[in-house]
C-alpha cells in the first residue's frame, strides 16, 4: 500500500514573488545526455510577440532548449544561428495525413526540417501532442507517423541528429501509486508496444507530460501540497511504495517512475523518459486556490534544481529527467479555466510573471531582465543572524556602511533589519546580482521593491549595476559574527559560473 502519514500543511513562502524571472540555464557540455530544462511555447495569446522578439527572450534568458507547438517558418527562421536546440511538432490535426502518406511525411520532412536544419538547431520531432487523449481516432496511424517521419529522416541522413516520439499524458498510465504496481491503460498496448519497440530501435525517449498540479487537485486532500511542490521533507513523512522500498518526495519523480514500471510491463526497460510539459499555474478560478504565484515559483524553481543537479528518481537514482516547462507565455486566448491561461513565466510583453529562486542550484544563475531587483533582510529573519551577517557585509565582504552611522542618511530607523537591508543590497549589487549573492544563511530575499527611504538612496535605485571589487572573499560561516564562511563561493562563485557559462556558450 502506498501511503502518506504525517504530512503537514503547506508553509507559505515569506516574500512576494513579483517581476523577475532567473535565467534557465542548463548543463552544457559535448555529452548530448546531460540533463537539461527547456521551455514550451504555446501561441494562444492576443498579441503573440513577433519571432524575433520571442527569441531574443530566449537568449536574454539564456533559454537554450525550446518546443514548438507547430514547424512555424517564422520562428524556425528566427532561430536560426542562435544555437538554441529547437524540438518541433508535427500538430494533431496534420496527423491523419502524414500516418496514411510516406510521401506526404517526407514532404513536411522537406519543408520543415531540411529547408532549416542545419542552420536551426533541430534535435527533435514530436508527433502529435497527447493523441490518446485529444485525438484518439489518430492512434492507429500514430506508429505510422512516426515511422514515415524517421524514414524520411534517414533519407536525409538527419536520423541520427533529430530523434523522432510523442508526448503522452501521464492518464494513460493506471495505478500509478504505489509506482511498482503501474501499468499502461491495456486498450492502449496495442500502439504502446509497437511505439515502445520504436523508440527503442531508434534511441528515442519515451515523452510523457507530467503534471503534479493535477494530481494534487484530483485527490481531494490525499496528496499534500508540499509533496507535489517538491518542498523537503522528513524522512517518515515521505511517500513508501512497500512493493520496492523506494522512498518518494514528491510527485514528479513518482509519476516518472510509474512510466518506467509501466514500460518494463510491456518488456520495454533501457527507453528514457524526457518529460515535455510540467509546470504550475500562478493564478486560478476560486475553486483553485492553490494556483497562486508562489506555488507556481516553488514548483518551477525545485524543478530546476531538480534536473540539473541530476537528482534522477528514487528507481533510477542520477539519471536526471530532462525537462520542459509548461510554459514561456501566458495565453491569454486559451479556452478553459483561468488556470488554463496562467502557465507562463512570462507575459506578452516579456515582462516576468514571478521570481524564480534558484539559488544553490548549481550550475543555475540569474539574469536580471528588468534591472529592478534588491536584496533585503527576510521578513521574521533571526535577529543574531541579521547582527552576523551585517557584520561580515560591512566588514570581510567590504560593503562601505558609512551611510549606517548615527546622524548618516541611513541610520534611521535604527534597527538590525533595516541595516541589514542596506548591507545586503549593497553587496548584491556590488557582486554584479550574482548568483548566491543574496543569500547569507537563509536570512535575506531578492524583492522587486525598492528599499530606499527619503534622503538614504541604495546603490541599485539609480539602475545602474554595482562593481565587482578585486580582493579575497572572506570566510563566512554561521557561527561567527566576525568570520562568515562564503557557502559555495559565496560571491566569487557566481561570477564563476557566469564567465565559464560565458566561454561554453561562445
Amino acid at each position: 500500500m502506498f501511503k502518506f502519514e504525517g504530512f503537514k500543511g503547506f508553509k507559505p513562502i515569506s516574500f512576494l514573488l513579483l517581476v523577475l524571472v532567473l535565467s534557465l540555464s542548463v548543463v552544457v557540455s559535448a555529452d548530448d545526455q546531460d540533463a537539461f530544462i527547456g521551455v514550451n511555447i504555446g501561441t494562444d495569446l492576443s498579441d503573440m510577440p513577433h519571432p524575433t522578439q520571442v527569441v531574443a527572450l530566449l537568449r536574454s534568458q539564456q533559454i537554450r532548449h525550446i518546443r514548438l507547438y507547430d514547424a512555424d517558418r517564422g520562428m524556425l527562421v528566427a532561430l536560426a544561428n542562435t544555437g538554441i536546440k529547437v524540438a518541433i511538432t508535427v500538430p494533431n490535426e496534420q496527423l491523419l495525413g502524414i500516418g496514411q502518406s510516406n510521401s506526404t511525411a517526407a514532404h513536411w520532412v522537406s519543408q520543415n526540417i531540411v529547408a532549416h536544419y542545419p542552420a536551426t538547431n533541430i534535435t527533435t520531432v514530436c508527433v502529435g501532442n497527447e493523441v490518446f487523449n485529444s485525438l484518439p481516432n489518430a492512434a492507429p496511424v500514430l506508429i505510422n507517423a512516426l515511422k514515415y517521419i524517421h524514414n524520411a529522416l534517414v533519407s536525409s541522413n538527419l536520423d541520427r541528429q533529430i530523434k523522432v516520439s510523442t508526448p503522452i499524458a501521464s492518464t494513460v498510465i493506471l495505478d500509478s501509486f504505489p509506482p511498482s504496481q503501474a501499468f499502461f491503460n491495456h486498450s492502449l498496448n496495442p500502439v504502446l508496444g509497437p511505439l515502445l519497440k520504436f523508440l527503442q530501435s531508434t534511441g528515442s525517449s519515451f515523452m510523457l507530460n507530467v503534471y503534479p498540479y493535477y494530481d494534487y487537485m484530483k485527490s481531494n486532500g490525499v496528496i499534500p501540497l508540499d509533496y507535489a511542490l517538491f518542498n523537503p521533507l522528513p524522512a517518515n513523512k515521505e511517500a513508501v511504495d512497500s512493493n520496492t522500498l523506494l522512498h518518494y518526495t514528491n510527485v514528479f519523480d513518482a509519476m516518472v517512475d510509474a512510466a518506467y514500471f509501466a514500460m518494463s510491463g510491456l518488456n520495454v526497460t533501457n527507453v528514457p523518459v524526457l518529460v515535455t510539459e510540467s509546470g504550475w499555474p500562478s493564478k486560478g478560478d476560486a475553486n483553485e486556490p492553490d494556483a497562486t504565484m508562489d506555488n507556481a515559483n516553488t514548483y518551477n524553481s525545485n524543478l530546476i534544481k531538480h534536473v540539473i543537479n541530476q537528482t534522477g528518481t528514487p528507481k533510477h537514482p542520477g539519471i536526471a529527467v530532462s525537462t520542459y516547462i509548461y510554459e514561456l507565455y501566458n495565453e491569454d486566448t486559451k479556452p478553459g479555466s483561468v488556470s488554463e491561461k496562467n502557465w507562463g513565466l512570462f507575459d506578452a510583453n516579456g515582462k516576468p510573471i514571478y521570481t524564480l529562486q534558484l539559488t544553490n542550484s548549481g550550475r543555475t544563475f540569474s539574469n536580471d531582465t528588468a534591472n529592478q531587483t534588491h536584496c533585503t533582510a527576510k521578513e521574521g529573519a533571526d535577529t543574531k543572524m541579521l547582527q552576523a551577517a551585517l557584520d561580515w557585509a560591512c566588514g570581510p565582504g567590504k560593503v562601505n556602511c558609512s551611510a549606517l552611522l548615527q546622524g548618516q542618511a541611513c541610520y534611521e530607523p535604527d534597527n538590525v533589519a533595516a541595516h541589514a537591508t542596506f548591507a545586503f543590497d549593497s553587496y548584491y549589487h556590488m557582486m554584479g546580482k550574482g548568483d548566491g549573492t543574496c543569500d547569507f544563511n537563509g536570512v535575506a530575499m531578492l524583492t522587486t521593491t525598492d528599499p530606499s527611504h527619503g534622503s538614504c538612496q541604495f546603490i541599485g535605485s539609480d539602475g545602474m549595476n554595482g562593481t565587482f571589487l578585486n580582493g579575497s572573499i572572506a570566510d563566512f560561516n554561521s557561527t561567527s559574527s566576525s568570520s562568515w564562511r562564503a557557502r559555495g563561493g559565496y560571491a566569487g562563485g557566481g561570477l564563476l559560473i557566469k564567465v565559464l557559462l560565458a566561454l561554453l556558450l561562445s
